[in-house]
């Protein structure tokens, strides 16, 4: 029989509890891109010793003031919405409620192809068992000083020239990896060896190339 990888090898503590490294994970509701990279991540929990836990970052706020083209911040005009019900979501039940959450909203944003309205929030809300009344933080900006600091909790650790998503895992942050569709399985597994492992070196800081294809969200 073949011997699973190091990586793939559960350890316990103790109390027999298998032991998973903590993993961040920055998230922008309305970013189709962040959509698969979560969507990876919950793919390598699966083959990796890995916890993840995720957090709000917010497009809007970490573009109003840059120049971007109109449409681009068109674009961004709802963004607001989701990342404070997000945030209110997770101050009225506790941040567990946000990974939920967020795939409930994902799979209607990016899956279903719905504009960003308080039907969508509602629906969402209601589909994870939180009170509609949390659709109220859509239009309040109460809630943006806590998006500001769970916002840059992440971007701080990487820089503002980047967008969503960023992770952090033993100490390394990095943006990315931008990706389409997210592998599944071991092939999961597999990206996130090679991303933690050129992350981590000291002095390096990009890996890219221009994207020829849309989100597949397959």
């Amino acid at each position: 029989m073949p011997v699973a990888p190091e990586s793939t090898v559960e350890t316990r503590n103790d109390a027999g509890a298998v032991e998973r490294t903590p993993v961040d994970f920055w998230f922008d509701p309305l970013c189709p891109w962040a959509w698969m990279t979560s969507r990876w991540l919950l793919e390598v929990e699966k083959v990796r010793r890995i916890a993840p836990s995720f957090h709000v970052m917010s497009l809007a706020y970490l573009n109003q003031d840059k120049d971007i083209p109109e449409d681009y911040r068109r674009m961004l005009e709802p963004a607001w919405g989701p990342v404070r019900v997000a945030v209110a979501a997770a101050q009225a039940e506790g941040d567990d409620v946000l990974l939920p959450l967020y795939t409930a909203l994902g799979n209607r944003i990016h899956l279903e192809g719905r504009a960003i309205d308080r039907a969508l929030v509602e629906e969402s809300l209601a589909e994870v068992g939180l009170p509609q009344a949390l659709a109220d933080a859509m239009d309040d900006p109460q809630y943006d000083d806590a998006v500001r600091k769970s916002h840059h909790l992440g971007m701080d650790q990487v820089g503002m020239d980047v967008g969503t998503p960023v992770i952090s895992v033993e100490g390394v942050a990095f943006f990315g990896p931008v990706v389409t569709p997210a592998p599944k399985g071991e092939d999961a597994g597999r990206l996130w060896d090679g991303v933690v492992l050129v992350a981590g070196t000291p002095g390096f800081f990009e890996l890219k190339r221009s994207r020829d294809r849309d989100p597949d969200f397959s």
